[in-house]
């Protein structure tokens, strides 16, 4: 196994450990949390970022990100709203969503990959770009009489248990999302170009177009989470999901994938979403205040950087002492 997924192995289960003390603590101390209702509400809450947390992991190993994926939701749902207001059939309003999705990927994707231009500084522009197109297209309205089965599937539960009836589909999008990535020469070609762009090229990897790919698909999801969450809450407003590219980034980098790319697994980075899920959850059951939640979640992302790369140096100093503490003769060829 390679060593820099060995490491990255280490980092989820150091995630994974965190969340695991977290349920127990949590089942056993506050007040509320082990509620089935709760649960529900700390999954549907969640299936946002994870969502688009699946590409923006993909995206991230390629050694890219996208910012603008709150906008791109937020611009769907009011769309979505503007559609409905119109008179339009919701199965027809949801597609054309979607391919809005993919056009503002696309539009990301392009001008990273064609232009030259680097995804941070892009995707901070189109971040600010989409939300004042959502802003135009629904104004200040708020629609919320969207059909009721629409609305029970988005919200609803899977007859008494706490498992929301939208985290099926979501285990779906899971799988594909770690074959892809995990199972694929695709996928595996993504870690080669998030390590080197040059050697990748010169390996016969067509980086421009995998980027492309990731663009497109990011603001795929990043559109249909727009539609879940309007769905979700029922309502749909141009400020809808507004700051949640944050919670993506800081759950992804969280779960050991390393923003410079080429390194990370998917397990990680859902266990890194579930993990601030969870806190986020926790908090508001004890009352913390929105505004200390950001604090905390701006912590995380901090940690989530320094962690990986603490534990990488921590790995290479190790093998530095056992190296430096073999004996002479033991690397010495029989005479």
């Amino acid at each position: 196994m390679p060593d820099s997924l060995t490491r990255a192995i280490r980092w989820d289960t150091v995630v994974g450990a965190l969340l695991l003390v977290l349920l127990l603590l949590s089942f056993s101390f506050v007040d509320g949390f082990g509620n089935a209702l709760n649960l529900s509400f700390l999954i549907g809450n969640t299936l946002p970022i994870a969502l688009i947390a699946l590409p923006m992991t993909l995206l991230v190993v390629a050694g890219e990100i996208d910012l603008s994926v709150a906008s791109t939701a937020g611009l769907s749902g009011a769309v979505m709203g503007k559609l409905w207001n119109e008179g339009m059939a919701i199965e027809t309003i949801i597609p054309l969503c979607l391919v809005l999705g993919v056009v503002c990927g696309l539009v990301n994707g392009l001008l990273v990959t064609r232009l030259g231009l680097p995804s941070l500084a892009v995707t901070i522009g189109t971040l600010a770009g989409y939300r004042g197109i959502a802003q135009i297209v629904l104004g200040s309205d708020a629609v919320t009489d969207f059909p009721t089965q629409y609305l029970d599937f988005a919200a609803g539960r899977i007859g008494d248990s706490f498992l929301p009836q939208a985290f099926l589909p979501f285990l779906v999008l899971l799988a594909v999302a770690v074959v892809v990535l995990h199972a694929t020469p695709f996928g595996r070609s993504l870690f080669a170009v998030g390590a080197s762009q040059e050697a990748a090229r010169f390996a016969g990897i067509r980086v421009r177009r995998a980027k492309l790919i990731l663009f497109t698909a990011t603001g795929f999801m990043a559109s249909l989470t727009g539609v879940f969450w309007a769905l979700h809450y029922a309502s749909a407003r141009y400020d809808n999901a507004t700051g949640l590219e944050l919670s993506v980034v800081a759950a992804v980098l969280l779960g050991g994938i390393d923003f410079d790319g080429g390194k990370g697994t998917l397990g990680g980075a859902i266990a890194g979403v579930f993990l601030l899920g969870a806190l986020q959850n926790v908090m508001s059951l004890m009352n913390v205040s929105a505004q200390s939640q950001i604090v905390v979640t701006g912590v995380l992302l901090v940690v989530s950087v320094l962690g990986p790369r603490a534990a990488r140096r921590l790995a290479v100093a190790r093998a530095g002492r056992q190296a430096a503490s073999t004996p002479t003769s033991s690397l010495r060829s029989p005479s």
